[in-house]
């Protein structure tokens, strides 16, 4: 099977350069979704929400200690194949380990169309292509990826 370019390890670190940039520029008023707040939303309040993950990675982000959870499967939240959530964030009183810094959800095939996200979060700030992906960006930090289906 071919590897397609948007799995690259480049690109996807531009990616997640991209969504990180987005939310550090605005973490007061970045995206939330199902409770979760970027910048404000601690890590005994995800795991109150939605328990223990599936999986647990230690990571290292610009020399600090941060973590990664990843909910797969029946844990994942309804309509999702996996959330993955980091914390651990700079902010102007320091870095707190323990704070969301961004989070991912990955939908089952068809479950996020255009219309829903159009109806739900309105006109996007920019649209733009990755591929074959067309993206929306809204000025608090939603960045939507819609594949070809």
């Amino acid at each position: 099977r071919a590897r397609r370019a948007w799995r690259s390890p480049g690109a996807r670190r531009f990616k997640w350069f991209l969504v990180l940039l987005t939310l550090a520029a605005c973490p007061a008023a970045a995206a939330d979704w199902g409770l979760i707040t970027p910048g404000r939303t601690t890590i005994e309040a995800v795991r109150a929400r939605y328990g223990q993950p599936t999986t647990i990675e230690a990571k290292k982000v610009d020399s600090y200690d941060t973590v990664q959870w990843i909910y797969e499967g029946a844990q994942a939240p309804v309509g999702m194949s996996r959330m993955t959530v980091d914390f651990g964030i700079l902010t102007a009183q320091g870095y707190k380990a323990d704070v969301v810094r961004d989070f991912r959800l990955d939908t089952k095939p068809a479950s996020f169309n255009k219309k829903l996200v159009l109806d739900g979060w309105g006109e996007p700030s920019k649209v733009g292509k990755d591929g074959d992906f067309e993206i929306f960006l809204y000025e608090d930090g939603l960045l939507v990826y819609f594949d070809k289906s």
